[in-house]
């Protein structure tokens, strides 16, 4: 199976880009969020969730 690393902003956009890459291409997808310190705790706690969504 073929991996991708996609830069997770937790938004829509981001998000619908997970589900497309694994569902319809079939790939693996590794996700990374770069916390510049902009994020709260309960912002990154959301944007994990998603992540796993």
């Amino acid at each position: 199976m073929k991996k991708v690393v996609l830069a997770f902003s937790g938004g829509l956009d981001t998000s619908f880009c997970c589900i497309y890459l694994t569902q319809d291409l079939g790939l693996e997808v590794h996700s990374v969020v770069v916390n510049t310190g902009g994020f709260s705790d309960e912002e990154l706690k959301n944007i994990e969730e998603r992540a796993y969504a």
